[in-house]
């Protein structure tokens, strides 16, 4: 039997916050570790998901950071606002959170959708950001046959929450599909419970419409024009995209850092993570090339 992973031994002996934000009227869910006076870090999840993503990884960068992972416009318990969400939804809730908590410049990491939004600040809001990382990151290409695997199994988990659609969900993101996931699969059940989060849901798979996804996708003169300092963070067994779409994001932006992880799905961070600290704080931290 497999040791049981839980959120809660995460967190526990961990100095941290759990709360909510109005921002322009969207009370905003967060979890925040770490002096305030350190340099702020915020945390993107991926589609349907939310902070808890990053529950294994807020101890190691509350060390050196003011760390944030925040629910994401329409996700988590993050206030819906019942329209399809597109990607400069999503950046003017970050850029309008940032505002709000008085920071300046942040360091953004986002994995999936929140790598999609992170690379779209640093494009239209250079000076707001610090360093960036992209963990298997979205939005640089249309692969219709994973839109529809993205859509079809995030469609079934929220509008019939059973422990077998969730983790369903949730064991696509993974390499090692031996385990149960059961306390990840708790917490998103229990989000995916909320009333009337079916339509939100739809709302949030906007952006696995051809069209819709067409118009925010992101090129060559988009990840041209990030000056930040970018890691392009990719694994052996991304379900969304090869190694070789990693390493041509890598490509287009300035100067950019590419890594691989070994033996991880789409959330190394949760599945491996020791590797995934060591990187990013390597990186974030400037303490390599």
């Amino acid at each position: 039997m497999s040791e049981y992973e839980s959120i809660w031994s995460d967190l526990q002996g961990v100095a941290f916050e759990q709360g909510y934000l109005d921002i322009r009227g969207v009370r905003t869910r967060y979890l925040r570790a770490g002096d305030r006076a350190q340099p702020t870090l915020v945390l993107l999840h991926g589609s349907g998901g939310h902070a808890e993503a990053y529950v294994r990884n807020i101890e190691a960068h509350a060390q050196h950071f003011s760390t944030w992972s925040i629910d994401m416009l329409g996700h988590g318990y993050t206030d819906k606002p019942g329209h399809p969400l597109e990607v400069a939804h999503y950046v003017d809730h970050l850029v309008a959170f940032l505002d709000l908590i008085g920071v300046e410049r942040a360091s953004l990491s986002g994995e999936s959708l929140g790598g999609w939004v992170a690379a779209r600040a640093a494009v239209d809001h250079p000076h707001r950001v610090e360093r960036l990382v992209l963990n298997t990151a979205g939005g640089s290409q249309a692969d219709p046959e994973v839109m529809a695997r993205i859509k079809r199994l995030s469609m079934a988990a929220a509008e019939d929450p059973s422990w077998q659609t969730v983790q369903a969900r949730i064991k696509w993101l993974m390499a090692d599909k031996s385990k149960g996931y059961d306390d990840i699969v708790a917490s998103r059940q229990r989000v995916y419970r909320q009333p009337d989060f079916a339509p939100a849901m739809s709302d949030i798979m906007a952006l696995q419409d051809p069209e819709i996804r067409a118009r925010n996708i992101l090129g060559e003169a988009q990840y041209g024009a990030i000056t930040a300092p970018t890691l392009v963070l990719w694994t052996s067994d991304d379900p969304t995209a090869d190694v070789s779409e990693g390493r041509r994001i890598a490509s287009m932006i300035p100067g950019a850092r590419f890594e691989v992880m070994e033996g991880c799905g789409h959330w190394p961070q949760y599945e491996d993570p020791k590797t995934f600290d060591r990187i990013h704080l390597d990186f974030l931290l400037g303490r390599t090339a």
